[in-house]
């Protein structure tokens, strides 16, 4: 059984930074593409950030050039770098990631229980 474990979400005013991990943690698995995701109150659940196993990044409209992802393989976790927050970032935040599973290696998707941001005006 794999788990992912986020950290470091909390309360922070407008125009601070925080930053998120996602440790990985079980036995016989390897990380694919690993993402973030949030979730506002009576919204739908969106993709933030994206990295593949090969460092490749993708990011939603609205974070780019605020947000950076990075992750390090070795202690197979996921970072997500939040600068120049904005109360409209407040949500739940979500780890996603794709993982090879076992001796026969299938691929599962996993999610974090997710971490709270509130950016404070």
């Amino acid at each position: 059984q794999v788990q992912l474990v986020e950290s470091g979400g909390g309360l922070v005013q407008s125009g601070g930074s925080l930053r998120l991990s996602c440790a990985a943690s079980g036995h016989s698995f390897r990380i694919n593409a690993m993402a973030w995701y949030r979730q506002a109150p009576g919204k739908q659940r969106e993709l933030v950030a994206g990295i593949s196993i090969g460092g490749s990044t993708n990011y939603a409209d609205s974070v780019k050039d605020r947000f950076t992802i990075s992750r390090d393989n070795a202690k197979n976790t996921a970072y997500l770098q939040m600068n120049s927050l904005k109360p409209e970032d407040t949500a739940v935040y979500y780890c996603h990631a794709d993982i090879n599973v076992g001796p026969l290696g299938k691929e599962y998707n996993y999610w974090g229980q997710g971490t709270q941001v509130t950016v404070s005006s």
